[in-house]
């Protein structure tokens, strides 16, 4: 019974520190929901957009912590296509199939693997979702970011656009 309360006790650590946000002096900040997480991301575009144009995505970060502060840009538009960070689905719910590259990565990240923010900073970053994401019938859509878990990023509002 002890072994078991052990190894659940392990698992819990584990989960809670696999979404977390490491500043530039090692210190680490939680993701619990409670928490405020220091990397904080917000997503733009256009209301309305005619098939055949690009569909840009504008992707923010801020650090609102008052200490640098750094995010894994794995998983976020800050590098090319390679990996599933958004969920897109239409007005009927169906999922858009992501047809970009899936990079395998390994463990852990090289440090360049991360991008620092200075406290107040933010980076922006334009992606055309066509270029992994098969939009391609007249619709309204929903864009979820989803990638928070792998680049600590919390992107709390999804966002909506007409294709037509």
């Amino acid at each position: 019974m002890a072994c078991l309360l052990s190894l659940a006790a392990c698992g819990i650590s584990n989960t809670s520190s696999s979404n977390s946000v490491v500043d530039d002096s090692g210190h680490t900040e939680g993701s619990d929901l409670n928490d405020k997480q220091a990397i904080q991301g917000t997503m733009q575009i256009k209301d309305t957009i005619t098939v055949g144009d690009p569909v840009e995505l504008k992707f923010v970060v801020i650090n609102s912590a008052d200490t640098v502060a750094r995010f894994l840009k794995w998983s976020t538009p800050f590098e090319p296509l390679v990996s599933k960070y958004l969920d897109i689905t239409d007005e009927d719910g169906t999922q858009v199939d992501y047809r970009g590259a899936m990079a395998k990565r390994a463990m852990p990240p090289s440090e360049e693997s991360y991008v620092k923010l200075n406290p107040g900073d933010s980076l922006v970053v334009n992606v055309n979702l066509l270029e992994g994401y098969a939009i391609s019938r007249a619709a309204k859509y929903k864009v979820v970011y989803v990638g928070e878990g792998m680049s600590g990023i919390s992107v709390r509002d999804s966002v909506y656009f007409v294709y037509r």
